[in-house]
């Protein structure tokens, strides 16, 4: 088959680019040899996303997160800010700079289903594809920032359409991964308000708790942008059988992310490496083929591969050297059954089928 339009649906690439300090509109090999001399970062030299990259991918339509968490003195394995208005002031920063790339012609915001049939039109006509504009839906991943209400309403009037309420430990307005707790009144405020605004739920890094609490209240268009399986992964960061079964249910899906540890378990950071667990593509498509049989069907899986989420090569199948490698996919999944018109419903499919049920 032909290589298909790639819909991922979680990249950080904001982030990249103002924390990383990434010019992602240079070629891969430039970004990685500008950063190979710094150790501040374990993906330092090893990154596999950028902007020429995702064009050699056929990523044409992506999900582009901001994110800013707040550093929690119990629980800060990730860098976080110490207020919710420093919170806020960096997802600004971020939005900036998607409209400085907008402005350049290097990317295009993606906000209602208008743009998004233009768009795909452009992507499925064009025969070459290094001219063309990325697209973006935005999203927030971990809603620290949300400092009031009016926050999130302003955020959606500017772009913003989906939004996780958590990301790692305990969050404003959830709980996350590898912590716990039912969702707090704020957190539900949060969910309804998104509920009114038509925005989409992405239930990722929800605790288990927060998760049922989630969707018990929220009535619109739900997915898990970056997801695997508990089944094949035990880890509260990965999605039991019911949880699955439960945004399946709703019209959701869930995108295979390539982060190491979640695909193979065992995995220790800093210390296991690709090479050492033997780590392929082929292992994320158990993940991919385990979700399929739960659903009963392949309409419910997609990719947020995650692949600039702070690792690179480092944390990555042995197969993949950089994003453009997920069209190896297509293979394996055909090597597995698939026919031709699943697999084209997991590369983009499935999650713009959801896109536009959520856009009004």
């Amino acid at each position: 088959m032909n290589p298909p339009l790639l819909f991922d649906a979680h990249l950080d690439i904001a982030m990249n680019a103002i924390e990383w300090n990434r010019d992602l509109t240079r070629p891969l090999a430039e970004v990685r040899a500008r950063e190979a001399h710094l150790r501040d970062k374990p993906d330092r030299g090893n990154g596999t996303v950028s902007l020429p990259e995702l064009r050699r991918a056929r990523a044409g339509l992506v999900v582009a997160t901001q994110i800013a968490r707040l550093e929690h003195d119990c629980y800060s394995p990730v860098f976080g800010w110490r207020s919710p208005a420093q919170a806020w002031a960096m997802t600004q920063a971020q939005r900036a700079w998607y409209r400085a790339m907008e402005e350049a012609g290097e990317m295009v915001l993606i906000h209602d289903r208008a743009g998004l049939d233009r768009h795909l039109e452009l992507w499925e006509t064009a025969t070459e594809t290094d001219p063309l504009p990325v697209g973006y839906v935005l999203s927030l991943e971990g809603a620290d920032s949300i400092v009031t209400p009016g926050h999130l309403e302003r955020a959606y009037a500017d772009g913003l359409r989906a939004v996780g309420p958590a990301h790692y430990g305990p969050g404003v307005h959830a709980f996350g991964t590898d912590a716990s707790g039912r969702l707090p009144a704020r957190g539900a405020d949060l969910v309804r308000e998104m509920d009114r605004l038509g925005m989409i739920l992405d239930v990722t890094h929800l605790c288990d708790e927060c998760f049922w609490d989630a969707m018990e209240i929220f009535g619109g268009t739900v997915w898990a942008s970056h997801q695997l399986c508990r089944a094949l992964v035990p880890h509260n960061r990965q999605f039991s059988d019911e949880q699955l079964k439960a945004v399946f249910a709703r019209g959701g899906v869930a995108g295979v992310a390539l982060d190491a540890w979640m695909i193979v378990p065992g995995w220790i950071r800093r210390e296991t490496t690709p090479q050492s667990s033997g780590l392929m593509l082929g292992h994320l498509v158990d993940h991919i083929d385990h979700m399929c049989q739960l659903a009963g069907n392949a309409l419910h899986v997609g990719i947020g591969s995650d692949l600039d989420g702070a690792f690179g090569t480092e944390q990555t199948p042995q197969d993949l050297g950089t994003i453009a490698d997920l069209q190896k996919l297509t293979g394996l999944l055909a090597a597995r059954g698939y026919a031709e018109e699943d697999i084209r419903g997991i590369f983009h499919g499935n999650f713009l089928r959801v896109l536009r049920t959520a856009f009004r």
